[in-house]
């Protein structure tokens, strides 16, 4: 499994256009990331927004450790490892 970086996510978070993705857990959980502003990145986590309430805002956040993701799926895509 490779590890992901913050400048991983700093990266994907920063293009323009944004292209949304999903990351697959080492457990098999996954989370879509549709906006960059439905996540925020700490030194050793990333937190996804979920479930968008009518104000367009994340009712929930799901904490994801970085050494945890197993992959980053480019959504409408198949599913590819990041290196």
């Amino acid at each position: 499994m490779v590890v992901m970086t913050v400048q991983t996510f700093r990266e994907l978070l920063a293009q323009r256009p944004f292209r949304p993705f999903r990351l697959v857990m080492s457990s098999g959980q996954a989370y879509e990331v549709r906006h960059p502003e439905m996540a925020w990145l700490t030194r050793t986590a990333i937190l996804v927004g979920v479930g968008e309430t009518e104000e367009g805002v994340p009712a929930e956040y799901r904490i994801c450790s970085l050494l945890h993701v197993a992959t980053i799926e480019p959504l409408g895509t198949t599913a590819t490892e990041v290196s």
